[in-house]
């Protein structure tokens, strides 16, 4: 009997996207922030490849309309281009001190770009939270603002054998090969017991990610002396994502209030600056009347000076609301320091507005 004969034919459709990667240094930046500029507008830029078409970028460091008015806005433009529309994915980011990427911004829909058209973000980092740690995202009073672009070009079909394979963001492989380590348990050195469980993991990657760590196992310690720590008062899942940024960098679950919360207080027991600004910022962009008042004790405990200026400042706005809910009236009894503070604050914004005006 014969065998059945089975034809495959491939083929291969290839969408061409130009990408590129623009870097913008603004000095003396905390000066822009007092009002001084509406707008800040970058020299016009160009491919070498395509120098026809010319883009700008722009901030604005008071927002671009009163809802925004608390954050820096930002965005692309392009000035001029022979053929238009230009279809183009955008994201932002902003180089800190130690030259790491932060606050990167993705817009999730391919944009379309007409001739002197302008698009970006509203709402890109609140204008309190950046002046707060300036040491860290503007260094010697520098604001270093980084924009790629993804030009969605022509299509076109080849032979499947022609595909060349993308070059990867080493920054992202190593994030990856090195999260593979805490994933796989790979050549591991000491183990943390959380919750009764026990993980293993990497005397060296924890002491170079936290200075808590570090002083466990330089000294002379029951940690150090079993290769064995036992963590409290942290929940299993917290735990999960505490380890994930010690690992790779990223949280990506911060968007969860309660995961926000615990994560807090785990950066701050183990002394993990960044992860507690990047909670920082999470819980401040997701205040409500419901969890402020939370928020508000929550900051008081772990010092996070920005987090509890800001919920204090939403307590204040929002006062009428904030004083009906559960939360408050607990707060009278069980923190009746911060009670006192929000009245001082109340009190203070309302002599403010009763001062009679000066003439001029």
């Amino acid at each position: 009997m014969s065998g059945d004969l089975e034809s495959k034919i491939c083929d291969y459709t290839h969408i061409s996207v130009q990408k590129f990667c623009y870097k913008w240094t603004i000095s003396n930046f905390s000066f822009c922030m007092d009002g001084i500029y509406e707008i800040i507008t970058n020299p016009v830029f160009s491919l070498e490849a395509n120098e026809e078409v010319q883009w700008c970028l722009r901030i604005f460091p008071n927002g671009v309309d009163e809802e925004s008015k608390d954050y820096l806005s930002v965005c692309l433009g392009l000035l001029s281009c022979p053929k238009s529309p230009v279809w183009a994915k955008v994201q932002f980011w902003i180089i800190n001190a130690q030259g790491e990427k932060h606050q990167i911004t993705k817009i999730p829909n391919v944009l379309r770009f007409l001739a002197n058209q302008h698009q970006g973000v509203r709402k890109f980092i609140l204008r309190d939270f950046l002046l707060s740690h300036r040491h860290w995202l503007l260094p010697e009073d520098q604001l270093i603002l980084c924009c790629k672009v993804s030009i969605v070009g022509p299509s076109f079909s080849r032979p499947e054998q022609n595909m060349t394979p993308a070059i990867k963001d080493p920054t992202q492989m190593l994030a990856n090969d090195v999260g593979e380590l805490w994933e796989n348990s790979l050549f591991t050195d000491c183990s943390l017991v959380v919750g009764g469980q026990e993980f293993r993991a990497h005397k060296a990657i924890l002491a170079a990610r936290s200075p808590v760590f570090r002083a466990m196992f330089e000294h002379e310690m029951l940690e150090n002396l079993t290769n064995r720590i036992e963590i409290h008062d942290i929940h299993l899942q917290v735990f999960k994502e505490m380890m994930a940024f010690i690992y790779t960098g990223k949280a990506p679950h911060l968007h969860s209030h309660s995961m926000a919360t615990g994560l807090l207080a785990a950066a701050d027991k183990f002394d993990l600056q960044h992860l507690k600004i990047m909670c920082e910022d999470s819980l401040c962009r997701n205040l409500s009347v419901k969890n402020a008042v939370p928020t508000l004790i929550l900051a008081d405990l772990h010092s996070a000076e920005h987090l509890k200026s800001m919920a204090m400042d939403f307590i204040i706005l929002h006062a009428s609301e904030v004083s009906k809910t559960l939360e408050w009236k607990s707060m009278v009894e069980s923190h009746p320091h911060l009670v006192e503070e929000a009245f001082h604050s109340l009190a203070s914004m309302q002599c403010f507005f009763l001062e009679p005006s000066l003439k001029r």
